[in-house]
């Protein structure tokens, strides 16, 4: 079946998400838009996963725990899991790779933990917006040790991608999919042989995807759709 989709969207828990990227905002332009799955993948936490995962649920929007996690490289690398534990327990394990410096919301933005009514329970204390301690191959690992599936984001851009940051993609790295960001050039010899997502890096409710971008899969569940990703569907 065909399902449309957008796996690359940041509520205001992200530092650079604007303040109206609430939880039940974000469902909400979902489904006016149309689409039939999304990806909540704040900057290097899930802590707001789960309410978007619950109030996604009961709007009838599936929706995808996730996080991007930006490596000791300045990579940014989109990692899926299949249920809420699963990135719970992902994002406990990156907690000794952290760094601990204080957020600055006046220079940073604000890191806003949200609930079902969307209200601001608490924010996060440590900038989101630094590079966490791992490396991309480490990362890759540790996803995979957690049942997650990892996608490297927006390769083509000029910052934080694999080819800008890097140059070329490992030959080891077990990733079958690649993130394309539309708006920026593409060297189609660099992408030979990935399947490729196309997904909106939404920061602000208007830029979530319309419905244009499709995945073909089995069923609408999340298990299916990260075999896809995987490369095993």
């Amino acid at each position: 079946m065909e399902i449309y989709y957008d796996l690359h969207i940041h509520s205001c828990l992200s530092p650079c998400g604007d303040d109206d990227m609430t939880p039940n905002n974000i469902v909400n332009m979902a489904l006016i838009k149309g689409l039939d799955v999304i990806a909540i993948t704040d900057h290097n936490t899930g802590k707001n996963a789960k309410v978007i995962c619950d109030i996604g649920k009961a709007q009838g929007l599936l929706v995808i725990p996730g996080m991007e996690v930006q490596t000791k490289e300045e990579v940014h690398v989109l990692c899926y899991f299949n249920d809420i534990s699963d990135l719970n327990d992902f994002d406990n394990a990156l907690e000794s790779f952290r760094l601990k410096v204080p957020n600055r919301p006046e220079h940073f933005g604000k890191q806003q933990i949200m609930n079902h009514e969307d209200q601001c329970i608490g924010e996060y204390p440590f900038a989101l917006i630094m590079s966490v301690e791992i490396s991309l191959e480490q990362l890759v690992k540790l996803c995979r040790a957690h049942k997650g599936v990892c996608v490297p984001a927006h390769v083509n851009k000029s910052s934080n991608s694999i080819f800008a940051n890097l140059g070329f993609m490992p030959q080891d790295l077990e990733v079958k999919t690649i993130e394309i960001h539309e708006k920026s050039p593409l060297n189609e010899t660099l992408v030979k042989g990935y399947q490729k997502i196309y997904n909106s890096d939404a920061h602000y409710l208007e830029h979530i995807s319309e419905r244009e971008h499709l995945l073909e899969v089995k069923e609408k569940t999340i298990s299916n759709i990260l075999n896809c990703l995987s490369g095993e569907e």
